[in-house]
Parts: structure tokens; C-alpha cells; sequence
């Protein structure tokens, strides 16, 4: 085995004071592909597992996802139970990008979610993606804190922004007087290790929390594509998945199955706990399409990850390297894998 603690063990949600559970629970399939009913009773069961932590973003399904979420946590009674988190900063429908971090669009955007999530307030509030040269990281900043002053936001975070950048919006912050961030959401699994290299030791140092992506790699360290790309797989949808599912990537899914299996494991509950208990991380977040899938991962949240089987992780795939791309939803890493 590869370890088990008696308790989940709560981790610090970076400086917020906050503790939350080593795993959360995303949302991104409720509405598409999973319907309403299957995917409340999916937050009702991870809520009863353990977790208690829900990450959405305002663009999952058009909107859908985060509809469901409210509906499901007002008729379980448990929002004050729970971190709430949700996204802003991506296009709902056609738009400018130059318009997706203004005040604008963040201020109307926050509204909308708070009604759709049935809520008064979002506990983690995330910008989406990084904007460049088009509006400076001052009036997002600003625009966040104009939220939080009304008491629509506790706290902001960021999600796949580049080390430099929350480096910068850090400093920002600090100098104006401005909102901090207090999280940073990566894709992070093994398959692609380069945040290793900046991004999570500035996150460590400066204490933001870290909430993994993707951390079962899409499904291809589920060992999902060992006999191809199955039918309804989210790569059979989405150009930038399929990207993903490269052959060496494919064979790590196969060997970390070997890996698991050695150890009484599934799979998947390797590839969680090794993304779970890697410095500095403080809860993946699961996005499961299905209840089997949820039963799957909960059972991960008690158990520790020995040094032995890290060590067989890394010998697959080491450190601070990658055999697929992650980043390429992310237009500012210009290090493609050729895997």
C-alpha cells in the first residue's frame, strides 16, 4: 500500500485562515455531460465523503454548471458548510479579450454567478486566465477588491497564470493596496511537471494555496487511452485533449497502472494521491463525470504518499519536466512538449 493516515488531514487554504479538505471537488462536467439530478447527487456523496471545497468557473456549460451547483447546495442545506469557489476572465460566448478583465465584465459577470450559485457571497473568486497586454493587472486587481468591498467576495485567486505574473500581481497588490491573491489554480499532474520549476516554489514562499487542475492527466493516467481514444471521452469533444494524449503519455498511464496495482491501488488513486502530497500542493480538484468516478477518488483522502513510490513516480516522469502538454490552453508558454 501506499499509506493511509487515520483522519483526512485539513490542509490551510493559503493566508485566508481557512482550512479545507486535500481534495476538491470540481465542477466543469455537471451539465455537460452529466445531468442535473446524477450530478447533484455526485456533490451530496463527495460532501458526505469528506471534501468540502466545490471549484466552478462561470463559462462550465454555458453557466449551467454553476446553476446546478446552487441548486444542489440549497436543497442540501450545506453552503455555509463549505468553500465555494468559482472563476471569471473567460468569454461567455463571443467577446473582445480585451474586455474579459475589465470592471466591467468582472463586476456583471460576479453578479450573475451569485444568483446563478444561489449565494450572497463567493468564498474564492478566480480569474480564469491571464491577460496580457490588454488591461493592466491594476484595474483587475482593483475591480476584485471593489467586489470584496461589498462583501460579494471573501478572497481572489488566479488560475494558469505564469510564475512572473502572480509575482507581479503580488506586488501590485502590495504597493496599491489592492486584493492579494490567495491561490493560484495550474494544471499539475505527472504527466506534466513544469510548475514544478517556478510556480510552485514562489507559491510556497509567499503562501498561496495550490489547487491542481487535471491532476488524472484527462483521464490518461486512469490508463482511459490505453486502447485509444474511447467513445465519449472529453478528448472525442475538445481539439485541445486530444492534443494531449500523446504516446508517451499513454505509456506512463500503462505503467503507473503497474505502479498501482502493486500497491492495492487503482489508477486513479495513484495518480491523485501522488499529485496530492506533492510540496506544496493543498487539494486537487477532481472533476468527475460520473458517481463510479467519484467512489473511485474519495478514498484517496486519507491516505500518504511513501517515498518509495515517489520515487517509482519520478523515475516515469521526472521532475520539473513533461510528456504532454498541459499549457496549451495557455498562450504565454511557449515551451511546447514534443512527447
Amino acid at each position: 500500500m501506499a499509506g493511509r493516515t487515520s483522519t483526512t488531514t485539513r490542509r490551510p487554504l493559503g493566508t485566508t485562515g481557512l482550512e479545507v479538505a486535500p481534495l476538491c471537488l470540481g465542477a466543469m462536467n455537471f451539465g455537460d455531460p452529466t445531468e442535473e439530478p446524477e450530478s447533484a447527487r455526485m456533490i451530496d456523496a463527495a460532501l458526505d465523503g469528506g471534501i468540502d471545497m466545490i471549484d466552478v468557473a462561470d463559462v462550465y456549460a454555458g453557466g449551467e454548471s454553476e446553476r446546478i451547483v446552487g441548486n444542489a447546495l440549497a436543497a442540501n442545506g450545506r453552503r455555509d458548510a463549505i468553500v465555494l469557489a468559482t472563476k471569471v476572465g473567460m468569454p461567455r460566448g463571443k467577446g473582445d479579450p480585451a474586455q474579459w478583465h475589465r470592471r466591467e465584465h468582472i463586476v456583471a459577470s460576479c453578479d450573475r454567478s451569485l444568483e446563478s450559485l444561489r449565494t450572497d457571497r463567493i468564498d474564492l473568486y478566480q480569474l480564469h486566465r491571464p491577460t496580457f497586454a490588454d488591461v493592466p493587472q491594476e484595474e483587475t486587481l482593483a475591480a476584485l477588491g471593489e467586489l470584496i468591498d461589498a462583501g460579494k467576495v471573501r478572497f481572489v485567486g488566479c488560475s494558469t497564470h505564469p510564475a512572473w505574473m502572480v509575482m507581479e500581481a503580488l506586488a501590485i497588490a502590495e504597493r496599491e493596496g489592492l486584493p492579494r491573491y490567495v491561490s493560484e489554480q495550474p494544471p499539475y499532474n505527472l504527466l506534466d511537471r513544469r510548475v514544478e520549476n517556478e510556480l510552485l516554489p514562489l507559491c510556497r514562499k509567499y503562501d498561496l494555496a495550490v489547487l491542481p487542475w487535471s491532476p488524472l492527466g484527462g483521464g490518461i493516467l486512469a490508463n482511459r487511452y490505453a486502447d485509444g481514444v474511447p467513445d465519449g471521452s472529453r478528448a472525442t469533444r475538445r481539439p485541445q485533449v486530444l492534443d494531449r494524449v500523446t504516446p508517451r503519455a499513454v505509456e506512463v498511464g500503462r505503467e503507473l497502472t503497474a505502479l498501482a496495482a502493486d500497491r492495492g491501488l487503482t489508477p486513479t488513486q495513484l495518480a491523485l494521491l501522488w499529485c496530492k502530497d506533492q510540496p506544496g500542493v493543498t487539494a486537487p480538484i477532481i472533476g468527475p463525470r460520473t458517481m463510479e468516478q467519484l467512489d473511485d477518488a474519495l478514498p484517496v483522502l486519507p491516505m500518504a504518499l511513501d517515498d518509495d513510490t515517489r520515487a517509482a513516480c519520478d523515475a516515469l516522469v521526472p521532475p520539473g519536466s513533461a510528456v504532454a502538454d498541459f499549457h496549451n490552453t495557455a498562450p504565454w508558454m511557449r515551451a511546447r512538449v514534443r512527447a
